[in-house]
């Protein structure tokens, strides 16, 4: 009974700070301005101003995710084979920059890609001509890949490490080779990371708005945006709400995947 009253403050913070907030959402998403019942809010995801944004907003999340795959198996795999000393150290250095604040790293890629930034100074010391890389939707891809790639690479390498090293010495003893190796004894096996990395990557990517706001001058709206400004500018908490209830489709559906290829938590569990 005294290990169950430990649980009690998060179990409180749970209500207050989740299922509250939550209920909240689904009681203005389901219910107009007067408060009756209505599916209009939910259903305004297909007008065509709601249905433009959240289909950028899935094209620009589904790009950043298979960047963020395609650069984090390769780094995953190195940080493997360095072995846990240095390994975890190499790990450390490249999840450092998740401490700094995510607006910060966002700006620091505004001032990097601006009209007069830094790499347009530097293209202009070297006599180039300059680039128009902010404002974009390259931008905005840039700013999620760089946030969300340690989302990516923590969860894989945390399954490669668990992976034994006999089982990938029999295979060579077998005659395999390096190709067949990752293809057949590395990916199969590193299935529950890459599923945790995917859902860890898009869904984040795909509800933000700080990072199209910085990057993409809210020029280019995505759903996020979309949601955000009704909270803060259109003061239409009913809508905003039955769109936020659209995005949570998407987390159900990602907790759907973890739970079915990723069942011992492995490649959450970082």
């Amino acid at each position: 009974m005294s290990k169950k009253l430990l649980s009690g403050p998060y179990i409180l913070w749970m209500i207050g700070f989740i299922l509250i907030p939550l209920a909240l959402i689904v009681f203005y998403g389901l219910t107009d301005r007067s408060g009756a019942f209505t599916l209009a809010n939910i259903l305004s995801v297909t007008t065509s101003e709601h249905a433009k944004a959240l289909w950028l907003s899935m094209g620009l999340s589904l790009i950043s995710t298979i960047l963020c795959l395609i650069l984090a198996y390769p780094l995953a795999m190195v940080l493997r084979s360095r072995g846990m000393g240095q390994g975890s150290f190499i790990v450390f250095i490249f999840i450092l920059p998740m401490w700094m604040n995510f607006l910060l790293r966002t700006l620091a890629w505004q001032t990097l890609l601006e009209k007069n930034g830094v790499i347009n100074g530097l293209l202009n010391a070297l006599h180039l001509p300059g680039q128009n890389l902010i404002n974009t939707p390259g931008a905005i891809i840039l700013g999620m890949v760089y946030n969300f790639l340690p989302f990516m690479v923590l969860p894989i390498y945390n399954v490669l490490m668990k992976i034994d090293d006999n089982v990938i010495n029999a295979a060579r003893d077998l005659g395999a080779n390096t190709a067949q190796v990752l293809f057949r004894i590395l990916l199969p096996l590193s299935i529950p990371g890459i599923v945790s990395g995917i859902t860890m990557v898009f869904v984040p990517a795909l509800t933000t708005f700080v990072i199209s706001n910085l990057l993409g001058g809210s020029k280019i709206l995505l759903i996020g945006n979309v949601i955000e400004q009704e909270f803060t500018k259109g003061s239409n908490w009913n809508l905003g709400s039955g769109l936020s209830l659209v995005l949570m489709v998407f987390i159900l559906i990602s907790m759907a995947l973890i739970a079915k290829y990723d069942k011992n938590g492995e490649g959450t569990a970082f």
